[in-house]
C-alpha cells in the first residue's frame, strides 16, 4: 500500500503559480504531487463572477496582511490585499491581462544574470499558457488554459475615458501586449465565456481529477523539513493538528512574495540576525530572504458624475442589481460580465523615455477597491496611476517564530525620490486626461482624497505620501539572480540547499512593468520545464 504522506513533490501554496505547476507536473501520471493551500477553494460565485472582484479586496478570501508604518507614507499603515484561496491573487484580482514590455525580461538576463530569461526565451512559455480569444500568433497564443478576451460591452464611461486618453495624446492601442505598450485602449481580460479564468480554473481544475494528484486546503505549511542541506517534506498545520509530509524529488515553494520568504525563515533559512530576532534557529545562512520587496504604488482619484450613469448603480439600486444578475445568468453578459478594471494606458514619465512608465486603471465605478471611498455625492468613477518601475525597496521578516502570526512587511513605498516624482507626474497626468472634453461632459466634480487640493508640486508630493497604497503586486523577495543578494538560481533553486526551489512572483528581481498575473504564470510555466528537465 502506498505511502499517504510522501510525494514525489510538494507544492507550498496554491496560488496562481501552484495551480499552474500542479496541472504541468501532475501531466505525467507517473508523478504524484501533493498542493497545499492555506485558503478556501473557490467556489463561492463571486470569485467566478468578473465584477466580484469588487467584493474580494478585503474579506475571507484574502490574508489581511497590513504593511508596517511606512516612513515615505505619513507612518500610514497600510491594507495589502493577496488572495488567500484556490487560485491565490487570480481568483479575487481584476483580472486585467498584462505581460509587461519586452526589456523587463531582456533586463533580467542581462542585468540580473538570469540566463534563459531574456524576452525571446521567455516568449514560449507566455504563448504555451495563453488562450487569446481575439488575437493570435506571432505574439498571442490561443490554445493555451489561460482564457483571455476581450470586454464584451465596455461601459460607455469606458469609451469616454479611452476617447478622452486619445484627446490628451495618447494613440489608441488595441493590444497593451502588442509590438508597443504605448497608448490608450480596453485591457484584455483573464476571463472566458463571462466567466473568471484564474489559474484554478485554467490549469487546476482540469487536473483535479487525476489519481497522481492531492490537493489540501486550509492547511498552513509550517516549514521546510530540512535534512542537512536538502529538502525532504514539509511540516503543515491541517486541522488544527501539525502533520508532516515528504517529498522525495523536491520541494516547491509558492507562497508568493509575503509567504514565500516567511516560510523559508520558519525553515531557518535566511538572513542570521532576522532568524535570531524571530527566536528561529539558523540552518541555513542566506541574507536575500525578505530583502529586495518592491511593489507599484497605486495613486487614485474619483470624479463625481452628473448623471447617475456608472456601475455604482449595482450596489445602490436593487432593481439596477437585480436585472444585471438575470442578464449574466441568462446570457454571460451585462455588468456583472464586467472586471470593473475596463479602460487603461500607458504613458511616459519623463521626455525622451524610450519604454512607457505611467500606467493608468479607468474603473466606471467608485469605491471599489477596500480602502478607496465612494463618492458622498452621487455616482462617480476611479482613474488610478502608478510609475511602473519603482526603485524603492523593502522587506519581509517574521514577527514570531509561530508559523500562524503574520509577518512584518515593509513595501517601504516612495522611498526613492524618482518614485516621489514619478508618482507625481502620473497624478497630473490622470488630472489632465479627465479634463478633456469626451470625459468632461460627465463630470460634476473632482474629489481627491482628504480634500486634498492640488496646485504646486509641494502640494502633489503630500497627496502622493498621503494616500500611496499598494497595486497588489508585491514581488521580489526571494529573488533569482547570480548576485549575493540572489535567494534563487536561474534554475529557480534555492542557493545552497538541495531539492528546494521557489516558484512565484517572489522571484522577480525586478518588477515587470504592467500587472503581475500574466508574468507569473509564465515564470510557473518555465519552472515546470525546468523541474521536469525540459527546457
Amino acid at each position: 500500500m502506498p505511502d499517504s504522506t510522501a510525494f514525489d513533490y510538494i507544492i507550498a501554496g496554491g496560488g496562481t503559480a501552484g495551480c499552474v505547476l500542479a496541472n504541468r507536473l501532475t501531466s505525467n501520471p507517473e508523478i504524484s504531487v501533493l498542493l497545499i493551500e492555506a485558503g478556501r477553494s473557490d467556489r463561492n460565485p463571486l470569485i467566478q463572477i468578473p465584477a466580484g472582484f469588487a467584493k474580494l479586496t478585503a474579506g475571507p478570501y484574502e490574508w489581511g496582511f497590513r504593511s508596517v508604518p511606512q516612513k515615505n507614507c505619513d507612518d500610514r499603515v497600510i491594507p495589502l490585499a493577496q488572495g488567500k484561496v484556490i487560485g491565490g491573487g487570480g481568483s479575487i484580482n481584476a483580472q486585467v491581462f498584462t505581460r509587461g514590455v519586452r526589456q523587463d525580461y531582456d533586463d533580467w538576463a542581462h542585468e540580473y544574470g538570469c540566463d534563459g530569461w531574456s524576452a525571446k526565451e521567455v516568449d514560449k512559455y507566455f504563448l504555451r499558457s495563453e488562450g487569446n480569444e481575439r488575437l493570435a500568433a506571432p505574439l498571442h497564443g490561443t490554445e493555451g488554459p489561460l482564457g483571455v478576451s476581450d470586454l464584451a460591452n465596455p461601459h460607455p464611461l469606458t469609451r469616454a475615458f479611452v476617447r478622452a486618453g486619445q484627446e490628451y495624446g495618447l494613440p489608441y492601442n488595441a493590444d497593451f501586449n502588442g509590438t508597443s505598450q504605448h497608448g490608450v485602449g480596453y485591457y484584455q481580460t483573464t476571463t472566458k465565456d463571462g466567466r473568471r479564468c484564474s489559474a484554478a480554473v485554467g490549469y487546476l481544475r482540469p487536473a483535479r481529477h487525476r489519481r497522481n494528484l492531492t490537493v489540501f486546503t486550509q492547511t498552513h505549511v509550517a516549514r521546510v523539513v530540512l535534512a542537512g542541506k536538502r529538502a525532504v517534506g514539509v511540516e503543515v498545520i491541517r486541522g488544527g493538528r501539525p502533520e508532516r509530509f515528504h517529498a522525495s524529488r523536491e520541494v516547491i515553494v509558492s507562497g508568493g512574495a509575503y509567504n514565500s520568504p516567511k516560510i523559508l525563515q520558519l525553515s531557518g533559512i535566511g538572513d542570521p540576525a532576522a532568524l535570531r530576532s524571530a527566536g528561529v534557529d539558523i540552518l541555513h545562512s542566506l541574507p536575500g530572504v525578505g530583502a529586495n520587496l518592491h511593489d507599484h504604488c497605486d495613486l487614485d482619484i474619483i470624479y463625481e458624475l452628473k448623471q447617475y450613469q456608472s456601475m455604482d448603480r449595482l450596489s445602490r439600486v436593487r432593481p439596477a442589481t437585480a436585472a444585471a444578475g438575470l442578464q449574466y445568468l441568462a446570457y454571460r453578459r451585462g455588468p456583472l460580465a464586467s472586471t470593473v478594471v475596463e479602460g487603461g494606458a500607458f504613458s511616459y514619465g519623463e521626455p525622451g523615455h524610450t519604454i512607457p512608465d505611467i500606467q493608468f486603471h479607468f474603473l466606471p465605478a467608485a469605491g471599489v477597491e477596500a480602502g478607496i471611498a465612494a463618492t458622498r455625492y452621487g455616482y462617480g468613477v476611479t482613474l488610478n496611476s502608478y510609475f511602473t518601475r519603482p526603485r524603492s525597496r523593502g522587506s519581509v521578516r517574521l514577527s514570531s517564530r509561530n508559523p500562524l502570526d503574520p509577518p512584518l512587511i515593509d513595501p517601504n513605498y516612495l522611498d526613492d525620490p524618482y518614485d516621489v516624482e514619478m508618482s507625481v507626474e502620473g497624478v497630473r497626468q490622470s488630472r489632465e486626461i479627465m479634463t478633456q472634453p469626451s470625459m468632461a461632459r460627465h463630470i460634476k466634480a473632482e474629489h481627491l482624497a482628504g480634500g486634498a487640493t492640488l496646485r504646486s508640486t509641494d502640494d502633489y508630493v503630500r497627496f502622493v505620501r498621503a494616500h500611496g497604497r499598494t497595486s497588489y503586486h508585491p514581488v521580489g523577495s526571494c529573488a533569482m539572480g547570480v548576485t549575493d543578494a540572489a535567494v534563487v538560481s536561474p534554475q529557480l533553486k534555492v542557493y545552497g540547499i538541495d531539492c528546494l526551489r521557489v516558484v512565484d512572483a517572489s522571484v522577480m528581481p525586478r518588477i515587470v512593468s504592467s500587472n503581475t498575473q500574466a508574468p507569473t504564470v509564465m515564470i510557473a510555466e518555465k519552472a515546470a520545464d525546468l523541474i521536469l528537465e525540459r527546457a
